[in-house]
Formats: structure tokens, sequence, C-alpha cells
């Protein structure tokens, strides 16, 4: 009985970590089917985003899909910012660590802007230095 007793904690245990694993991979699971629409595509806990051509779709998983979705065109985003705790970053030296960590668009025919949370600083940094390229190319060929 006692060793029982003992044993009940691991079970309610093991079986909550099993609840949550099938949580996590039905988020997985409805990430990978919308992804594959887009060119590049990438998911962590806060968000899910994707782009195709020049538009950006960015919202939140659940295990009941994604939901929050919303889209923009990188033709009308006028500057990228990468934060870090609420204060723009180099995204040439960025930091090591860090609270909140998002990428801040801009747009240039108005003052809000959107900002999509990231897990990882180097990930971030990584998205943010091949959007702004895109946009530099978006840019050139505008003017040309």
């Amino acid at each position: 009985m006692e060793r029982g007793l003992l044993w009940l904690p691991l079970l309610v245990m093991f079986f909550w970590l099993a609840w949550q694993g099938s949580k996590e991979y039905q988020k997985v699971e409805a990430y990978r089917t919308w992804a594959e629409q887009f060119e590049r595509a990438k998911y962590d806990i806060y968000s899910v985003l994707g782009q195709k051509g020049n538009n950006l779709t960015w919202g939140k998983p659940t295990p009941k899909g994604l939901i929050q979705l919303e889209t923009f065109s990188l033709l009308d985003v006028k500057q990228i910012y990468l934060l870090v705790d609420d204060k723009q970053v180099d995204l040439e030296n960025i930091p090591d660590k860090g609270g909140s960590i998002e990428l801040e668009f801009l747009f240039s025919e108005s003052t809000s802007s959107v900002r999509v949370p990231f897990t990882e600083i180097p990930l971030a940094a990584e998205w943010g230095k091949f959007l702004l390229s895109v946009l530099q190319d978006l840019r050139t060929q505008q003017n040309q």
C-alpha cells in the first residue's frame, strides 16, 4: 500500500507529460501543414511566421491550429528592427541573453507596427537579416 502511494505522483506526472507532449505534437502538425504553402517559415512556442514572395504571415500556434493570423506586404514596410527587452539591437552585434525577443516591422503608411515574438535571439537575427536583404532588393527594384 505504501509503495503504491509513493508511485502515484510519478504516475500522475507521467500522464501529465504525455498529455503535454500530445498538445505540442498537435501544434507542430498544424504548423507543418500550414507551412507547406510558404517559401520560408519558422515555428516556435510564441509564434509562426511564413514568407511567400513579398508577403509575410504570422500568428500564434495552438493545439487546435494557428490563430490570430495576420498578413502584410514587405512593400509596405519602412524598417525592420530586432528588439531585445524592448530595446533596438544591432543585427550584427546581438546579445547572448534577453527576456522578450521580437522583430518589429514599421510601416511607411501608418504609425502602427507589427511585433513578431521569437524564442531565440540568433533565430530572430537571422530572420531580420534575411528580411532586410529582401526589403533592400525590393527598394532597388522599385527605383529602377
